[in-house]
């Protein structure tokens, strides 16, 4: 027989191996560094621009970075800070190499999913490298305690207290004294003040909000994270919500996200469980923007419509029974999405199956399925088993042309969540032109 000390156990073993594996694929101090890019990859991939007038450019005007040049003098190499000091001061034929960032505070994306194995964290983590390369500051909030995002950012030693489920601790607090604020006597309050919840939740509940924020080795990427330990949060929060009833917990990420500064980030991405729980429906209620990753298989297909049934459901349920608590939270209900988008993942162009999915795809959701596919090559295999990025992988460990393909296929994916994220951006500045 075999009981809680077994999977301890189990899990402690595995908890040995994964150092040793981090260890391996980052460093010897297990800190991940980001690697350089040539200018091959920035003239082609970042600017747009022939790679001989980059060249000239560096020429003309010592004072610009000039990067590293290898030892055989064929090549230069520059790191991402180096690489946006030229997108600022850079010019060609005018045009500026800086992204477009209409005004007000970032646009938020939930990449989820039921299914595991869609690739939701490939997605959100190739989505928030390849926006940084652009020029955008990002932040991802792991909401899965599986930490898979996390580790692939480096982050190896996270206590559960600075994730997601230390920021709804924090918001509970927060919430319970503005819920006895609001009556004229604090003594016919029902429900209790943050002096009354537990001790662990009040010693949380007292961090900045810049506290649960984390550096990444990108230095324009910063992260929420999430731990294994985290993984109680599901079960944490039902007990919060049995202490206190009136709390709007779907709400606590977009409270939180609200308190940042609207120029700290560009674009905020969450990388969400496979589940629909707390977690996911905080994400659901934070996001401007619904990303749902789908592998091409049936089950895929069967789960994607399970998923979005479920959420449909649980998002209906809470528009009808929290709307008096939701509004006096100052949380707009029903919940509504600047977009909905569906990605296909892990797909073989050359696969009838796989095709055929994609058309049924289409048939069903229409426009709201992605025209760009990820595409299943060797360096994506190789991105989830190294947890690196296409972009965080040396194009020299493999052909270019393998390298060149997954790039590619990223880029495209990446090029339509831009112009996503940019509509999004225009119609919220076009509402709140319209109010002012």
């Amino acid at each position: 027989m075999r009981d809680h000390s077994d999977l301890q156990s189990m899990n402690e073993r595995s908890l040995a191996q994964q150092a040793a594996v981090r260890k391996a694929t980052f460093s010897p101090s297990e800190k991940k560094t980001l690697r350089p890019f040539s200018i091959w990859e920035i003239s082609q991939f970042m600017f747009d621009v022939p790679a001989d007038t980059l060249r000239k450019k560096l020429a003309d005007d010592p004072s610009l970075p000039q990067g590293t040049v290898e030892e055989d003098g064929r090549q230069r190499w520059f790191g991402l800070a180096e690489i946006n000091e030229l997108r600022r001061r850079l010019r060609f034929r005018g045009r500026t190499l800086l992204p477009k960032r209409p005004s007000g505070r970032a646009v938020r994306v939930a990449v989820s999913n039921f299914k595991g194995g869609v690739g939701k964290t490939v997605v959100a983590h190739h989505l928030a490298n390849a926006a940084a390369l652009d020029g955008y500051r990002v932040l991802v909030i792991d909401f899965d305690p599986q930490a898979t995002l996390t580790h692939s950012m480096g982050l190896v030693e996270v206590k559960e207290w600075n994730t997601v489920w230390g920021i709804m601790c924090r918001d509970l607090c927060r919430e319970a004294d503005r819920i006895v604020a609001a009556y004229d006597d604090p003594a016919d309050c029902p429900y209790p003040s943050s002096d009354e919840l537990p001790e662990d939740v009040q010693s949380i509940g007292a961090q900045r909000v810049q506290d649960f924020i984390q550096k990444t080795a990108w230095s324009t990427i910063d992260i929420i994270p999430s731990c294994a330990n985290a993984a109680f949060v599901e079960f944490a929060s039902a007990q919060y919500r049995a202490l206190h009833k009136a709390w709007s917990f779907f709400g606590c990420i977009s409270r939180y996200l609200d308190e940042l500064p609207d120029d700290q980030y560009d674009i905020i991405i969450f990388d969400c469980p496979p589940a629909i729980g707390y977690q996911s429906l905080n994400a659901a209620f934070a996001a401007d923007i619904l990303y749902i990753p789908s592998g091409p298989g049936y089950w895929e297909y069967d789960s994607t419509t399970s998923y979005l049934g479920q959420l449909g459901d649980a998002m209906e349920d809470i528009s009808s029974g929290f709307a008096s608590i939701a509004e006096d939270a100052g949380i707009r209900l029903p919940k509504r999405f600047d977009d909905i988008r569906l990605l296909m993942t892990r797909f073989e162009a050359s696969n009838p199956l796989h095709l055929a999915m994609l058309d049924a795809f289409r048939n069903v959701f229409g426009a709201d399925v992605c025209r760009n596919a990820i595409e299943m090559t060797r360096a994506v295999e190789q991105s989830g088993r190294f947890q690196q990025s296409v972009y965080e992988q040396d194009y020299r460990q493999m052909t270019r042309e393998t390298w060149k393909r997954a790039r590619q296929s990223f880029d495209a994916a990446y090029g339509e969540f831009k112009e996503t994220v940019l509509r999004a951006w225009e119609q919220r500045e076009d509402v709140d032109g319209a109010a002012a």
